[in-house]
């Protein structure tokens, strides 16, 4: 018997919980409906109601992912130009246990997205909006001299990101190597070397 319309919106909230422990437990390859069950001590069946296919069931986390990266606190954007591209990318990078669990999620879900058309649609669409956000900033590093004249903000914020994106695993995967401290003096360098350029 499904669930009440109040009853469902008020369980919803329980649900996304559930996924999300899920998720920072065990990542995107633990994600299941059993687990999420077992997480909230309710049967598949019950679950069934909100997610009648697995593919609802990522879907789900992965909008929850969004909404909760989307959420977090950031860092004040302390000035136009550099200063707020640094600001922007330290948000993205593993330097705290809360940021830590995201990026794992988050990484643990490309696998699902690179073998789905329409989750890595979705998943390029991020991409797209996390470069255009960081493009005027570019632009106005360029105009305040930050960064030479010809510099391209377009090419500029796909090789920020990519470089990011790049220590984010690193650090994942070798967090001795790359605490906080190394993570940002690399990001540091890296700025620094797109203003000598």
């Amino acid at each position: 018997m499904p669930p009440a319309p109040g009853d469902h919106d008020a369980r919803r909230e329980d649900v996304s919980r559930a996924v999300w422990q899920v998720l920072a437990d065990k990542g995107f390859g633990g994600l299941t409906l059993r687990a999420v069950a077992a997480a909230m001590g309710v049967s598949t069946g019950m679950l069934m109601h909100y997610f009648p296919a697995k593919r609802a069931l990522i879907t789900h986390a992965l909008d929850l992912l969004e909404s909760r990266t989307a959420g977090r606190p950031r860092r004040e954007r302390p000035a136009p130009g550099l200063a707020t591209v640094r600001a922007m990318l330290l948000d993205i990078l593993p330097l705290t246990p809360g940021d830590t669990a995201r990026n794992r999620v988050w990484v643990s879900s490309w696998d699902l997205s690179l073998a789905d058309d329409g989750l890595a649609a979705q998943q390029a669409g991020r991409y797209t909006r996390l470069r255009s956000s960081l493009r005027p900033h570019l632009e106005a590093a360029r105009e305040l001299g930050e960064l030479p004249a010809h510099t391209d903000p377009e090419h500029l914020a796909a090789t920020a990101v990519a470089f990011t994106h790049g220590l984010v695993v690193q650090a994942l995967f070798d967090p001795a190597r790359f605490p906080e401290d190394a993570q940002v003096a690399l990001l540091d360098g890296f700025l620094a070397s797109l203003a000598a350029s």
